[in-house]
């Protein structure tokens, strides 16, 4: 479990562009935020 101050695990996620993009990819280049965002018309 992470704890608030803890660094996040590196992780890869597929992109809008049909890509796979890992965090680490931007260690030491930019901030980054993941937001997730349930689709549209779905419950939840």
């Amino acid at each position: 479990m992470l704890q608030k101050g803890d660094f996040a695990p590196d992780f890869t996620l597929p992109s809008t562009l049909k890509k796979d993009i890992s965090l680490s990819d931007f260690k030491g280049k930019k901030n980054v935020l993941v937001a997730f965002y349930p689709l549209d018309f779905t419950p939840g």
